[in-house]
């Protein structure tokens, strides 16, 4: 396979949801991992694993738009409330 670029990477992780973001987190480090440190897409890369793994406990990928206020009544019992800038707590 030809050396990975950042158009390449974008196209990958631009179309990520929650339910796939661990998929596509785990084939973004196999692309990036033979590429040096100072490689420009090795650092954009690094950028968008964060953001896969946030969003692997998030529930949206949205960053626009108003987000429901917590103390709404029933709030606790909406169980898809996290959005990848804010996603739910990891389990130890």
């Amino acid at each position: 396979m030809a050396e990975a670029t950042r158009d390449d990477l974008e196209a990958l992780v631009a179309a990520a949801t929650p339910h796939f973001a661990f998929q596509l987190r785990a084939r973004l480090q196999e692309l990036v991992a033979e590429l040096p440190a100072e490689h420009p897409a090795r650092a954009y890369a690094e950028q968008q694993l964060e953001l896969l793994d946030r969003l692997g406990y998030a529930s949206s990928k949205a960053e626009q738009g108003g987000l429901e206020a917590r103390s709404k009544p029933g709030w606790e019992q909406i169980p898809s409330s996290a959005t990848a800038a804010d996603p739910l707590p990891r389990e130890q």
